[in-house]
């Protein structure tokens, strides 16, 4: 492989993984490994593990010829959940990291590889990531959603990286799609995440096979020990009244909230990823349908509505496409990459 200039490591801290590569200035991911996160070893042990995977990631590079002698990487990119902030590199107490508070993330990365770290909400930089190298190729205005264990997102608009005064804009899982139904996160009730969301569909489909009981009706998934999101999607392909019934109403209103977003940001592009994605045409046919019927003509004769080209590696891929405007600044605000040295 044709050693690549400004090459830069990614990191991503996951909830259940930590994942980590080398990318480089055309999107190219060399020495991708993963492993459990084991939040419950808490920040002390698990950072250096991250860290560990880094160095590791950065040798293979280094085999693989994609760093020449001599070559080191540029800068490294974090993408982590929030609360955060980017701008001093400390991660406040991320949600999916019990005890993870006011970790200073940044300046620990950069005093391990002496080179400049930068620190995002990781369904931003994976968004970041979607537009330069995945499906936003090309377009000018585009919205992410990941709809996975929660529901989450991030935008570019206009060729800019959309961010939010706080650093963590683009939680798209508090969008309201039911006021006043199901809990969800906070105080707030009735949220896309309280509905959408993998955790969200297991859950419903749970409650829902429980209230079978004395009804005459029946399901396939009432035999399972455990319901996860992906039988729900398996069984309502398969015909399962029970399972078409959570599934329509999930597809239902994701599509309140993605038409909304379409309405509002007028985006070229809507790019769904996350695990309750793989679920393919099942969701993405009918959210489409429902989405151009429903939003405003010109916002829905102008917009594309795909699914996420990167897959696993999209936190590895964001983490590194936002390190490589610290490196060669493209059309991302100056904040962000005047962030640390």
């Amino acid at each position: 492989m044709e050693a690549a200039r400004h090459a830069v490591l990614g990191l991503d801290i996951g909830g259940t993984k930590l994942a980590v590569g080398v990318v480089t200035p055309d999107g190219r991911v060399s020495g991708f490994l993963a492993e459990p996160t084991r939040r419950e070893d808490g920040h002390k042990v698990t950072i250096p593990r991250l860290f560990a995977l880094g160095r590791e990631a950065v040798r293979i590079a280094r085999a693989e010829g994609v760093l020449g002698p001599g070559e080191d990487i540029a800068a490294a990119g974090i993408s982590c959940g929030g609360p955060l902030d980017a701008v001093t590199g400390v991660l406040l107490g991320p949600l999916h990291l019990p005890g993870w508070i006011d970790v200073p993330i940044v300046d620990l990365a950069a005093a391990e590889f002496r080179v400049p770290v930068v620190l995002d909400n990781d369904a931003t930089a994976a968004a970041y990531g979607e537009y330069r190298f995945g499906a936003g190729r090309g377009t000018s205005t585009m919205v992410y959603l990941t709809i996975s264990t929660g529901v989450g997102g991030g935008a570019v608009i206009d060729g800019r990286l959309h961010r939010g005064a706080a650093g963590n804009g683009g939680e798209y899982g508090h969008i309201a799609v039911r006021p006043g139904g199901r809990p969800g996160f906070g105080n707030r009730a009735g949220t896309l995440e309280a509905y959408c969301s993998g955790t969200a569909i297991a859950a419903r489909a749970t409650e829902a096979v429980a209230a079978l009981d004395g009804t005459g009706r029946t399901s396939v998934l009432s035999a399972l020990s455990v319901i996860r999101a992906e039988d729900v999607a398996a069984a309502a392909r398969d015909g399962d009244e029970v399972a078409r019934e959570i599934w329509n109403e999930t597809i239902e209103l994701l599509a309140v909230a993605v038409t909304d977003l379409v309405n509002i940001l007028e985006p070229d592009l809507v790019v769904l990823g996350g695990g309750v994605t793989r679920s393919g045409a099942l969701l993405l046919d009918p959210l489409r349908e429902q989405v151009l019927a429903q939003a405003m003509p010109p916002a829905a004769a102008a917009v594309r509505i795909e699914l996420a080209q990167l897959g696993d590696m999209v936190g590895v891929v964001g983490a590194g496409a936002v390190a490589l405007d610290r490196v060669a600044p493209s059309t991302v605000p100056s904040t962000l990459t005047d962030l640390h040295v």
